[in-house]
Formats: C-alpha cells, sequence, structure tokens
C-alpha cells in the first residue's frame, strides 16, 4: 500500500511538469492516453475546448506487438492531422513515461509529419 502511494505521488508529480510546459504553449494538443487493451490520441484546441482529429487502436487491423500497433496509430494521427491543416502541435504525454509504447506513438507521429 504504501509502494502505491509513493508511485501515484511520482506519477502526480510528473503530470504536473508535463501540464505545466503543455499549458503554456500556444500550440495545439496531441494528448496521447494509453490503457492495457489499446492506445488513443487526439489533437486538442485548448481555446475552443474541442476535439479536432482522433485516432483509436481500434480503427487499426493489424495484429502484432503493442508497440507496433502504436506507431500505427502516430501514422494515423498524423495523416489525419495533415488532412485537417494541422502541422505542429505539442506532446501531452500526461503521466506517462516517455517510452515504449508512447515513444513509438511520438516517433511514428513525427515521421508522418507532425511538428512537435
Amino acid at each position: 500500500m504504501k509502494h502505491q502511494k509513493a508511485l501515484n505521488k511520482v506519477k502526480e508529480a510528473r503530470a504536473r511538469r508535463v501540464s505545466s510546459v503543455v499549458r503554456s504553449a500556444k500550440h495545439r494538443r496531441l494528448a496521447v492516453f494509453r490503457s492495457n487493451r489499446g492506445m488513443y490520441a487526439q489533437v486538442i484546441d485548448d481555446s475552443k475546448g474541442t476535439t479536432l482529429v482522433a485516432a483509436v487502436s481500434t480503427e487499426i487491423k493489424t495484429k502484432g506487438k503493442k508497440t507496433d500497433i502504436a506507431a500505427a496509430v502516430g501514422e494515423l494521427i498524423a495523416k489525419k492531422a495533415l488532412a485537417a491543416g494541422i502541422t505542429e502541435v505539442v506532446f501531452d504525454r500526461r503521466s506517462y513515461r516517455y517510452h515504449g509504447r508512447v515513444k513509438a506513438l511520438a516517433d511514428a507521429a513525427r515521421k508522418g509529419g507532425l511538428k512537435f
């Protein structure tokens, strides 16, 4: 129980640190959510409070490793964002470490043409 509380404090501190950088930026935000089953990404305009573009791992029909699926979500969100005229975003990873699936999604979105 004590260990879990310590981990939660570390996650909260990381989320605050990332949030302070993301909120100070004037660009649209690429928010990432990672669950055990899937990967979700959306481009949000905070000034209007609307989601402009979204991509979910269930849209992708390929099977494989979770990191491969996350990379496919990154490519899909980049393709949709460029089609909507969005080229620059700020990467909002929330309390997730920039590692594994989150990194794969970000790298694929950069490769797809988005600028962070």
